[in-house]
């Protein structure tokens, strides 16, 4: 019933319901929570107001961008467009298998179930920065190692949600098709994967957006891309260069973001 209705029936506006004890101690553990993390962070009013002046000051160093560069930058933004693209589609690749068997109505195991669950789990955990340093000690550096560390970050990102897509697919077409002796194979590729095309399609350019913004700070551990420009141009305090490249990543990730939702526009 709206205020509106209430107050012309007379009677008292909705409110919210009860939480009962245990509701009330959930509520007040999360504000604890809440405080005592507050009070561990340091914050500081006297250091925010004092480093204001030193943020304008930086600001202005930054000003007008220097376009003596633009060449460098300009490759380097290439390799880490690239890079986003790869990754990505390496990663979208290898999720479909780990989607199948990690959907609870598709594995042909619950061994491998959980197993391809945990491992999922396990590229979702562990920060795309992390395994960008890992593969920089294993494979050297260079795009490279920013592609295998995108890719593993894709892995974890869309198998859970190819396998989420699966699971909620109608269980119709798959009974069918079943029913007249496909093999699960068959049944996957006729009935689920048609089906849920769409939303894997989605979530992949949801992926690649992620992609593009993570591949700018891979290049800060040598994983390739625009990072290694901006690590040797904050290092030289080359602010004005510094402007340009921040200037050439927004404008990268902005033209990401728009395509991606106007394919998502156009598929959904």
């Amino acid at each position: 019933m709206s205020a509106r209705a209430s107050r012309a029936s007379g009677s008292l506006p909705p409110r919210l319901p009860g939480t009962g004890l245990l509701g009330f101690a959930a509520y007040l553990l999360a504000a604890v929570v809440v405080i005592w993390s507050l009070a561990d962070s340091e914050l500081s009013v006297t250091r925010l107001a004092n480093g204001v002046p030193e943020i304008g000051r930086l600001v202005g160093e930054m000003f007008p961008p220097a376009f003596d560069r633009m060449p460098s930058i300009g490759r380097t933004m290439l390799e880490t467009f690239q890079m986003a693209v790869a990754g990505t589609f390496l990663g979208v690749l290898l999720s479909l298998p780990l989607a199948v068997l990690s959907a609870r109505n598709l594995s042909p195991h619950p061994a491998l179930y959980y197993l391809a669950r945990g491992l999922i789990t396990f590229c979702r955990t562990v920060p795309d920065l992390i395994w960008a340093i890992i593969f920089v000690i294993t494979v050297g550096l260079g795009p490279f190692a920013g592609v295998l560390a995108l890719m593993v970050d894709t892995i974890g990102f869309c198998a859970r949600f190819f396998a989420e897509a699966m699971e909620e697919a109608d269980d119709g077409p798959p009974e069918a098709l079943r029913s007249l002796g496909a093999g699960r194979l068959d049944m996957i590729a006729s009935a689920v994967v048609p089906a849920t095309l769409p939303s894997m399609i989605a979530t992949s350019l949801f992926a690649f957006e992620k992609s593009t913004r993570s591949s700018v700070v891979l290049g800060l551990v040598g994983a390739g891309g625009i990072g290694i420009e901006l690590m040797s141009a904050v290092d030289m305090y080359d602010y004005r260069n510094v402007s340009t490249i921040i200037l050439c990543i927004f404008a990268m990730v902005v033209a990401v973001e728009r395509l991606s939702a106007s394919l998502r526009r156009r598929i959904l």
